[in-house]
């Protein structure tokens, strides 16, 4: 049994007043293409469910931030999208504009509604642009994926969302269970999407209100100016030689980027994914509260950076952006993944959606170099003129090993090389790569 719409919003959002609309009949008797018995579905579906159309939309609260809620009703005709539910959809979205508050959709939709033909389907084309005007505003757009979360409202609303959050087991694609072809269900999960970095986070029902309250806290209250560089948790002393510079990047005891994250921040949300079915476990990207306000970041773990890593990366940046906020970037790599894998996946193009991503960005990128900063894999997450480095790492045109490569030296080389390099932190700030040595942290 599904829980109904105003259950939902009355767990979530407190003074929530729904919007006006005129229910005139926007179609002729039967609907746009006339299908017998349309009329007499509707008339069921309002009597069963108590709504007038398959979405209830509203302005009200959570915790302190106002939000307009585009919500589903899956016992009204499935919760299909027609005529007067898209624009229902429509005059939330101009609601949310005029007051300039985000958006929070509660998906439970099988699609459009078949019963109105294209005159349904288009629907979905009007919600694309009420989306695109939205995020041009600068104002954040959350999902919450219900049971079922299918067809177009997950093509739209769902995965067009900035922030998507799903209920466990939910059944979640663009195809329904009744049209798709035969094969691996689990496919079509809350949790199989998160597998693949469609979804943000899994969210339990029980939890819904304080994550939306986290994550809408988060996206409104940009911090001012630029990030402040986290102070160094390593080592303190500045390394002699090159070689000494990359033996302490290198270190097993370095801390890594999911400590400073947990120093900088008094709380976090992690974004997952780059919304093209991959996910890189070793960059981890999201928004941090810190001090009242939020910060956005993007963090490189100490390993090879795969393809889904800067795309994932860049969607944080170009996000943060749209929404004012300033950015902090972690570099700590050997560099990118260059298996054959990696090629295939696009690893040029996604390095070079990061470059442009943090180039043209507006908002202030601050980034520090925590450990191993190895050539375009580690610079692409790197802002120009805003960099800072720790005396426990170091930055280079590539790595010792593959210079000595390059240049068909031997391995007993490579420390000369790296001296070479002019790679320590304090080289860096000479060469005015970086802007100083960050001092160690309170």
């Amino acid at each position: 049994m599904r829980e109904p719409t105003r259950s939902i919003i009355d767990g979530v959002a407190s003074a929530f007043t729904e919007l006006p609309f005129d229910d005139t009949e926007v179609s002729a008797v039967d609907g746009p293409v006339g299908w017998q018995g349309y009329d007499a579905a509707r008339q069921r579906a309002v009597e069963n469910t108590g709504e007038r159309e398959s979405v209830v939309c509203g302005a009200g609260k959570i915790g302190d931030t106002e939000a307009v809620f585009i919500a589903f009703e899956f016992g009204f005709l499935g919760g299909s999208i027609g005529e007067r539910t898209g624009y229902r959809i429509e005059q939330a979205f101009t609601r949310a504009r005029e007051l300039r508050v985000p958006v929070v959709s509660l998906i439970a939709t099988g699609g459009s509604r078949m019963q109105e033909g294209m005159r349904a389907l288009e629907q979905l084309q009007h919600i694309a642009l009420q989306s695109a005007l939205t995020r041009t505003a600068g104002l954040p757009q959350i999902a919450v994926l219900r049971d079922p979360a299918t067809g177009g409202g997950w093509a739209t609303l769902g995965a067009g969302a900035d922030v998507t959050l799903a209920l466990p087991g939910a059944q979640v694609g663009f195809a329904g269970s009744r049209v798709r072809p035969p094969g691996d269900p689990h496919a079509y999960t809350a949790e199989s999407q998160w597998a693949t970095g469609q979804v943000d986070r899994l969210v339990d029902r029980a939890e819904l209100r304080p994550a939306l309250e986290r994550w809408l806290r988060l996206l409104t209250n940009p911090v001012k100016g630029p990030a402040a560089a986290p102070g160094s948790l390593g080592v303190t002393s500045l390394p002699a030689t090159g070689w000494a510079a990359v033996q302490q990047a290198r270190a097993a005891r370095r801390p890594r980027a999911q400590s400073y994250l947990d120093s900088y921040f008094d709380w976090r949300e992690d974004i997952r994914g780059d919304r093209c079915g991959g996910v890189d476990p070793g960059v981890l990207c999201g928004f941090g509260h810190r001090g009242g306000r939020t910060v956005a970041y993007a963090a490189q773990c100490g390993t090879a950076t795969r393809p889904a890593g800067f795309r994932t990366a860049a969607r944080l940046v170009r996000l943060a952006d749209r929404l004012g906020i300033a950015v902090l970037t972690l570099v700590d790599t050997p560099g990118a993944a260059n298996d054959a894998d990696a090629e295939r996946a696009g690893a040029g193009p996604a390095i070079a959606e990061l470059f442009a991503a943090i180039a043209s960005a507006r908002v202030p990128v601050t980034t520090l170099v925590i450990g191993e900063g190895g050539s375009g894999g580690a610079l692409a997450f790197a802002a120009p003129g805003r960099t800072w480095v720790t005396p426990d790492s170091y930055f280079s045109v590539t790595s010792p090993e593959a210079a000595a490569s390059i240049l068909k030296r031997t391995a007993a080389e490579v420390p000369a090389i790296a001296d070479q390099l002019r790679l320590r932190p304090q080289d860096l700030v000479e060469l005015g790569i970086a802007r100083g040595i960050v001092d160690p942290a309170n």
